[in-house]
């Protein structure tokens, strides 16, 4: 449950807190300033947060053949977070075989792009395969060649338009450390190494208290990307360093406001008391 005074705080500001997708048609032209040309990908703010809603909304229809609880023929262990899963009870699967879902299923180690995840599944592999404490351990070793999806970093190297996947411990070479959490800005990151990390979509109360940000591998839909908001200062207490990416474009004007549709904060996640993520 959430407290009355931060439920007004986020109504008030899904109709006032400026955030990040694509400008109204009414809005300004957007000039943009280039990223570091020495950066591996060059992408704006817009461009990072519409892969990520893709990524989160993609439909999708997998079948029996694409469920897998045990080896794959490498034999690493493999767990798809369809519906049957309940080996980790306090985050079961979701998908289910014969209906279209939505999301692009979390897999360790993943970095499919929409279109190859559906090459994917239609050639039988499995879809997804859940994180956990020993696949932490083995790290690499882990990765299943047999299963699709996409990881925390993942999902993020997709929405920075990387042409190979940055992990939590990589993705702070490409990126500018920045000095206050407070100038964070749509398409910025929220990265802890080794753990999980997190795309920033904008100011979810105009406080800057509490903020919006897509993330797959967390509570509470851990194994599908979404968009949450959540206070800062908690984020920020579990270790979170702010990040932007070096071949992020920059507005060059800010007359005009660039914000989530009504339908997203509408549909995203409420999170008053976030934790680290992926187990």
């Amino acid at each position: 449950m959430i407290s009355l005074r931060v439920f007004c705080q986020l109504a008030t500001a899904a109709l006032v807190a400026g955030c990040a997708s694509t400008a109204s048609p009414t809005s300004h032209s957007t000039v943009l300033a280039p990223g570091d040309p020495s950066a591996p990908s060059q992408v704006s703010p817009d461009e990072a947060l519409a892969i990520a809603k893709r990524l989160a909304t993609h439909p999708w229809r997998p079948f029996a053949k694409n469920i897998l609880h045990g080896k794959d023929a490498a034999g690493v262990v493999v767990h798809t977070p369809d519906a049957s899963f309940n080996g980790q009870p306090e985050r079961p699967g979701w998908w289910l075989p014969g209906e279209v879902n939505s999301g692009i299923p979390y897999k360790w180690g993943g970095f499919d792009s929409p279109t190859s995840f559906d090459s994917a599944v239609a050639n039988g592999l499995a879809a997804g395969d859940v994180s956990s404490p020993a696949k932490r351990r083995s790290d690499n070793a882990a990765v299943s060649t047999q299963a699709a999806g996409v990881d925390c970093s993942g999902f993020v190297s997709r929405c920075l338009k990387l042409p190979s996947v940055h992990d939590t411990t990589q993705l702070p070479s490409v990126c500018a450390i920045l000095p206050n959490a407070q100038d964070l800005r749509p398409g910025d990151l929220l990265n802890v190494p080794h753990r999980h990390v997190l795309l920033c979509a904008g100011w979810a109360t105009p406080d800057r208290q509490w903020i919006y940000f897509y993330e797959t591998g967390g509570a509470p839909d851990f194994w599908k990307p979404g968009l949450k908001s959540a206070p800062l200062n908690a984020l920020l207490a579990l270790g979170y360093q702010p990040l932007r990416y070096r071949g992020m474009a920059a507005e060059m004007r800010t007359d005009g406001k660039q914000v989530l549709t009504r339908a997203a904060r509408s549909a995203s996640i409420i999170v008053t008391n976030p934790t680290i993520g992926e187990p």
